[in-house]
């Protein structure tokens, strides 16, 4: 970081001088350089935010001279003006303050000689020796995400560093604002993420401590520095070099399980072996990977019976396609889950579902579905399901996941399993289609582009045209039905109507408008906890 004229002034050697501000602007100023002259026409020779320090002579002549001088200096760009007395000029003249002033450029007087070239050394040395920090801190960046990359480490422990490097929280978001990995620093993580989606569809992809993550034309996600504190050109240093070790990670990772998929593997062993242990915190980051908050909270284990896989890529590729089956299960449901693979075919899931009904009812439903579809994947013969005691605390549940594996590995030993109660899934609709590819980036960009405009206006007018948006597609544009629903006027529903037209630029009476919009309001349910 530069020093300002405000710090050389205070330099051992300066203040020996009697430093007086005689005008001018901020002593804030940074400095690049000390520069020594006498020259009237110095200002050719500087490039600025150099500080200038004289003996007065280019001050020692008329008035228009001395205004000529200073105007040629503030034109230059210097960061300020340090005037020794007594050699040239006794006193500053009054047209050099009331220049100063109108220029705002610093001017100093010093009462006592001050030998120039112990002020060179001093603030050179400081200068070259903050250089030399850049440079090392900029050495050390590279060296650190070169070894992230060669260790190819996961997206946590990548967000992890940058904000160690920088001291402040960083957080990797995809495109549709879910969070993949944050670290909280100075802060809660519930609190970095509270109303996280509002926050960051107002954060600019232009802004200062926003940097964009994937290759040019296919970006897939944002890095957020959620600081002020940082130097700018360090900050940004450090999240691209961040984002390229991202980027990186997700080419090398392409065939693995998807980015979504690895946030959820690393929240829930962080939550298993006690890496995380505040209660808000935890749920804080589940809920901005899909998981629903004031939920019951059910331990899961998946345990299947397949072909043989010797090649390992085959097996990854069937253990991932489980996964995808069992939470297309709860998507189908309309519940809401964290899901981990562990070691063999088994999958655990940390599941939530309300919190009012029956809960055998309730789970009979969702782990039919499941099970439907995971019977669907090639190569799985058999499968069976193993449940924990349910729990409002998430860390808990996450906890009592080894129970229900084991419940789940005695069950799969049996001769045969008890039958359980099943949906057919031959008529898969649009909502159980979306819930596969919804992490997919192409997906995610069709949503925000049909509806980034509509959230945008609803967050800073605090409106809630997008649920009458949702209501009107879901009753296939019944109008008088809306009104009953909303109990509202036919005006005013058609005033609503007609500004959510404004605003996404659409007629909602084309039926391949209607489609498209109620597709990307799918893919959002799919995306963010309530929405549904």
């Amino acid at each position: 970081m530069l020093l300002t004229v405000a710090d050389v002034l205070a330099i051992p050697v300066v203040r020996a001088g009697r430093p007086e501000v005689a005008g001018g602007g901020s002593l804030d100023r940074p400095v690049r350089w000390v520069h020594v002259s006498e020259l009237s026409d110095v200002a050719k020779l500087l490039v600025g935010r150099e500080l200038i320090l004289t003996t007065g002579q280019a001050l020692s002549h008329s008035d228009a001279a001395t205004v000529g001088y200073l105007e040629s200096l503030a034109a230059a760009g210097v960061s300020g003006l340090v005037v020794e007395l007594g050699t040239y000029i006794r006193e500053l003249p009054p047209i050099v303050a009331a220049t100063a002033d109108r220029l705002q450029l610093p001017i100093v007087a010093l009462g006592e000689v001050v030998r120039f070239v112990e002020v060179t050394e001093a603030v050179h040395r400081v200068i070259v020796a903050d250089q030399y920090a850049e440079l090392e801190f900029a050495h050390s960046v590279h060296e650190t995400f070169t070894d992230l990359s060669v260790r190819r480490a996961s997206l946590a422990e990548i967000v992890k560093t940058a904000a160690g490097l920088l001291d402040a929280s960083v957080v990797l978001e995809d495109l549709t604002h879910r969070v993949l990995a944050a670290t909280a620093r100075h802060t809660a993580t519930s609190t970095l993420l509270d109303h996280w989606e509002t926050t960051s569809r107002l954060l600019p992809d232009h802004d200062a401590n926003v940097v964009p993550v994937g290759p040019h034309m296919q970006r897939w996600g944002r890095l957020i520095l959620r600081s002020s504190r940082v130097p700018d050109a360090r900050a940004r240093m450090v999240l691209e070099r961040a984002a390229q070790t991202l980027t990186l990670h997700r080419m090398v990772e392409r065939d693995r399980f998807g980015l979504h998929r690895q946030a959820q593997t690393g929240l829930i062993d962080d939550m298993i072996n006690g890496r995380l242990t505040d209660e808000r915190d935890a749920l804080a980051l589940a809920a901005t990977l899909g998981l629903a908050r004031r939920a019951r909270y059910i331990p899961l284990a998946i345990d299947v019976a397949a072909a043989i896989e010797s090649d390992p890529v085959a097996h990854q590729r069937r253990t991932a396609a489980i996964l995808d089956a069992a939470l297309h299960g709860v998507a189908l449901a309309k519940a809401t889950a964290l899901a981990a693979p562990d070691h063999g075919n088994r999958v655990n899931l940390v599941l939530a579902v309300s919190r009012t009904g029956d809960l055998d009812t309730v789970l009979t439903a969702v782990c039919t579905l499941m099970l439907g579809e995971i019977r669907r994947v090639p190569g799985v013969d058999r499968a069976v399901l193993g449940v924990g005691a349910e729990s409002d605390s998430l860390l808990d549940t996450a906890r009592e996941l080894s129970q229900a594996a084991h419940v789940a590995e005695v069950a799969l030993s049996l001769a045969s399993s008890a039958p359980r109660p099943f949906y057919r899934s031959g008529d898969v609709r649009l909502r159980g289609l979306l819930s596969l590819i919804r992490d997919e980036p192409g997906v995610q960009r069709f949503a925000e582009t049909e509806l980034s405009a509509l959230l945008r206006y609803d967050i800073r007018q605090s409106a809630d045209l997008t649920r009458t948006l949702r209501q009107f597609l879901d009753l296939a544009g019944n109008k008088t039905e809306l009104a009953k629903r909303l109990n509202i006027s036919r005006p005013t529903l058609y005033d609503r109507l007609s500004r959510i037209e404004r605003i996404l630029d659409v007629d909602l009476d084309d039926g391949e408008t209607r489609t498209s919009l109620h597709t990307a309001l799918l893919i959002r349910d799919l995306t963010v906890p309530g929405e549904m």
